[in-house]
């Protein structure tokens, strides 16, 4: 089934989840054009995983509609969308070759053809692949049906830079040819090669847009001191959202003030200065605010927090 180029290639309408009494996806609204790369960005447990599952079919809403190439994700539209989960989708005892020609079969396509770099893994069992390897072949199984929209869920985790460089080589190719494309990733250097980003935090989506938008007016503080291991261990336990980047020392949304205090009670002399948040600062501030609403609250069951995944 094709769709409509001016139809959304993935929608979400207030799309709510729930595991229990544990809201895992809360009222999210988003889309996918065709020919856009949609990063979908959030710490561990925001609800990324679970709203790509559902965006697939694969996963009921609780409440929301969703829709595939302008309709239900029903199986004939499915077959239009290429998937790579985090577990990459690919039979670990079973060869590549294998893994492909079985690919080809349920889609009734030709099995795809193999650059030099992965033919070498023809007859291996996927398995014993490199992690880098796995990955790309798990890119092919997902592209060799020609699909009109991709959803990849960390798809570069794992593996080396130059792998992650040629990944999202293949991620344009595909929007060059209008395909939608949505992407989950924890490395901050790839949310800037999307068109555009969609931030969760704890279920809900709290910012979309560019970089500039995602972060918003959030401020972080720049560290400079000769003793920064002591200065982050300081910082650290006295609860500030702190991050190291290499040897810089940064706190995200807090008062110059009060982090001079504290680095002079710790005995250190450092140079405070307020500077732009990165989208990485902006996600740990959100975070923070998001675990002391829930700690104000009821925590969930021991069995919802186990059902939930993202």
């Amino acid at each position: 089934m094709s769709a409509p180029e001016d139809r959304a290639a993935v929608e979400a309408v207030a799309v709510t989840r729930r595991f229990g009494s544990f809201t895992a996806v809360d009222a999210v609204t988003m889309t996918v054009e065709p020919g856009e790369v949609v990063g979908l960005l959030g710490a561990n447990g925001a609800g990324k995983t679970t709203l790509m599952r559902m965006l697939l079919g694969l996963l009921p809403t609780s409440e929301g509609t969703v829709r595939l190439l302008g309709g239900p994700p029903n199986r004939e539209r499915r077959r239009n969308i290429g998937y790579v989960p985090q577990n990459l989708g690919l039979y670990r005892d079973m060869t590549l070759l294998e893994n492909l020609q079985f690919v080809a079969g349920t889609y009734g396509t030709p099995v795809p053809r193999l650059d030099d770099d992965l033919a070498r893994y023809t007859d291996v069992l996927v398995g014993s692949m490199p992690l880098g390897a796995q990955r790309q072949a798990a890119f092919v199984a997902a592209l060799s049906h020609r699909p009109r929209a991709v959803l990849l869920d960390e798809p570069t985790s794992g593996v080396d830079a130059l792998a992650r460089a040629r990944l999202w080589d293949t991620i344009r190719e595909q929007s060059d040819a209008g395909v939608g494309v949505l992407v989950t990733t924890h490395y901050m250097q790839e949310a800037q090669q999307c068109d555009r980003l969609l931030l969760m935090s704890h279920g809900r989506l709290v910012a979309q847009g560019s970089e500039k938008d995602v972060i918003g007016d959030t401020r972080a503080l720049a560290v400079r001191t000769d003793d920064w291991a002591a200065a982050f261990t300081a910082l650290d336990a006295a609860g500030v959202a702190v991050i190291l980047d290499g040897r810089a020392v940064r706190v995200a949304d807090a008062a110059p003030g009060e982090v001079r205090a504290l680095l002079a009670a710790a005995g250190l002399r450092a140079d405070v200065e307020s500077v732009p948040a990165t989208i990485e600062e902006r996600m740990l501030v959100l975070a923070r605010e998001g675990d002391a609403d829930r700690a104000s609250g009821a925590a969930p069951a021991a069995d919802d927090r186990r059902a939930h995944s993202g």
